[in-house]
């Protein structure tokens, strides 16, 4: 970044993007489990599993994107979203700062408006390849229900 603006990327460093990220939560026979998406095809990291959400748009606050982002890719209607965490991660692509909410009240059925799939996990993750981004967040919710 610009000593000047720590904002404004110098040509040799990726952009800065601003990500509303959803950590759905439901108890699932005693145990809480999350929900991960994958990646769908022609977007970077095609294939890999991540916690649901998307870029927050100008003007937009963390909830409004969330909101957004669940409605056009997942068809449901989240409740009251409070950022839990943030955390960044410096992909290739760009330097993503992921604003964590956990969401544990939302309506409608999921429906993988972009061809991706969803699958319930819990720490134990069965799923593979996760974006790198998520392990923190991951660990985060280890050290939770250890607590």
């Amino acid at each position: 970044m610009s000593p000047s603006n720590p904002s404004v990327p110098t040509p040799d460093q990726p952009k800065r993007v601003e990500v509303a990220v959803g950590i759905v939560l439901r108890q699932h026979e005693g145990q809480e489990q999350f929900l991960l998406g994958s990646r769908p095809q022609g977007k970077p990291y095609a294939g890999y599993w991540e916690f649901p959400g998307g870029k927050i748009e100008a003007g937009e606050s963390v909830e409004e994107a969330l909101r957004r982002e669940f409605e056009e890719e997942l068809g449901i209607t989240i409740g009251a979203a409070e950022i839990w965490r943030v955390t960044e991660h410096d992909y290739e692509h760009a330097l993503v700062r992921l604003h964590w909410c956990k969401v544990r009240d939302w309506q409608g059925e999921f429906e993988m408006r972009e061809g991706q799939q969803v699958a319930w996990q819990s720490l134990q993750t069965t799923v593979t390849p996760i974006l790198p981004g998520a392990y923190p967040v991951l660990e985060a919710l280890a050290q939770e229900q250890q607590a």
